[in-house]
Parts: structure tokens; C-alpha cells; sequence
């Protein structure tokens, strides 16, 4: 039986294993190794030791310093956290454009994002690269746009189609509108994924034509991503030949 990639850690909504994807040379990716989610503050206590129990000892805070919040219960002391704010957003110029429209909420930003401040992606897949043993989760606030990227370039970079790169991002798409009913929020997912369509589009669609149009390894090299951090990186991320 297939194993479930859906994470109930209570507290937090959009939680996903990034294991058992086909990769390169024949290869999947590691079960444990990668966890996408959102906001990782809102665990509880029984959140946090589910996640210590599937292996994740590395937290890996993709927010802004202003959407950094106290976490709702103690964070276990056998985690380390880094910060790696992927956004950039002293740079208003890049921003102001991209919020006046729906664009920001899908993927059709990422690769203006990454060809404008690929360091900031560079860092972010480092810090993965880096982390001491056991898994690593990464997560922005909703797990849908920064994580969404990282997600992207992660299993980009370990070879996993662009195709699956692309049904892995839609799975948020249902879990966010769980997490915005339960606070009472309005789920975009409708008018995003009619604003996509407009543009001949989908999430995954917008995710293949990204990656089909950038060299994702040289991008991030000349953000300073090292040869050492991409080994590294897939020899967390595959399972072994």
C-alpha cells in the first residue's frame, strides 16, 4: 500500500511528506527527509512531538521577521531552527507590482523572484543542505508560495519530474481551505485558480513552465549554492541506489 504523505500534526493543516517521489537515475525521494508545512508556531504540544517523532530535527523559518510569532506551546529543545526569510521584501520595487495583482498567490511569480534574488532561494536551500542529521521541515505561513518554491527547487534539484513537482503543489489547494475556515478566513483557492486559467493556466501548469524555462542548478549557483551543498542535498534527499 502506498504510504500517506499527509502529516496530522495537530495545529498546524498543510503538512506533507516530500518522500516517495521518482527521481533521477532511477531513484525516489527519502521518506523523513523532507517535510513542507505551514506555520510550524501553531503546533501544540502534541504537535511538536509528532513531528519529533517522524524524525524532524531541523526547522528550517522561510518568514519575514515580522510574521515571526511565539509559538503556541514550547518548541522541543532537540530542534534547531534557522531563519532563511525567502521574500526580500526591502526590495519594493520587485514587490509593488507583483501585489497590486493575484499573481502573488500562485507560482507565476517564482521565477522573477528567483532570477532577481536567487541568494535568497541559495540560502534557503543551504540551510537544508546543512542541517544536521535527521529530517528537515521548511515552512513559510500558509505552506503555499515561499514554501511552494523552496518545495520546487528542492525536488528540482534531487530530479524529480517537473510534473510532479507540479501535482505536489496543488495538493495545498485543499488543505489551505480547511486552515481558513478554521479561522474564519476567505479560501482564495477559487479565485486564484480562475485567475491562473485566465492566463491559460494552472498551478502545476504555472510550476512545469518555470522550471522548463530556468536552469534551477546554475540559478542557485550564482545565488552561492556550493557543488558541496548539492551533494549533500540529495544525499538526504534519495533514497540509495
Amino acid at each position: 500500500m502506498p504510504r500517506e504523505r499527509h502529516l496530522d500534526w495537530d495545529g498546524c493543516f498543510n503538512v506533507r511528506d516530500l518522500g516517495g517521489l521518482p527521481a533521477a537515475g532511477g531513484r525516489r525521494t527519502r521518506w523523513g527527509a523532507l517535510v513542507r508545512a505551514d506555520t510550524l508556531s501553531g503546533l501544540s504540544a502534541a504537535g511538536w512531538q509528532a513531528l519529533l517523532e517522524h524524525g524532524v530535527r531541523t526547522v528550517v523559518d522561510l518568514r519575514n521577521d515580522e510574521e515571526r510569532a511565539e509559538d503556541r506551546a514550547p518548541r522541543p529543545a532537540e530542534i534547531e531552527t534557522v531563519h532563511a526569510p525567502l521574500d526580500g521584501r526591502d526590495d519594493r520595487a520587485f514587490w509593488a507590482a507583483i501585489e497590486q495583482r493575484l499573481e502573488f498567490g500562485t507560482p507565476l511569480y517564482y521565477r522573477a523572484h528567483l532570477l532577481r534574488k536567487p541568494q535568497l532561494s541559495a540560502a534557503a536551500v543551504a540551510a537544508v543542505a546543512r542541517a544536521a542529521p535527521g529530517g528537515v521541515a521548511f515552512h513559510c505561513v500558509g505552506g503555499r508560495d515561499r514554501s511552494g518554491q523552496l518545495a520546487m527547487l528542492l525536488l528540482a534539484l534531487a530530479g524529480v519530474p517537473a510534473e510532479e513537482i507540479g501535482a505536489d503543489y496543488e495538493l495545498t489547494r485543499a488543505r489551505l481551505a480547511v486552515l481558513f475556515a478554521q479561522l474564519g478566513q476567505e479560501d482564495q483557492g477559487e479565485e486564484l485558480a480562475a485567475y491562473l486559467a485566465d492566463r491559460g493556466t494552472t498551478g502545476a501548469g504555472a510550476i512545469v513552465a518555470t522550471l522548463s524555462s530556468l536552469d534551477v542548478e546554475q540559478t542557485l549557483k550564482g545565488g552561492g549554492l556550493t557543488d558541496e551543498d548539492l551533494a549533500a542535498l540529495r544525499e538526504r534527499m534519495l533514497e540509495a541506489a
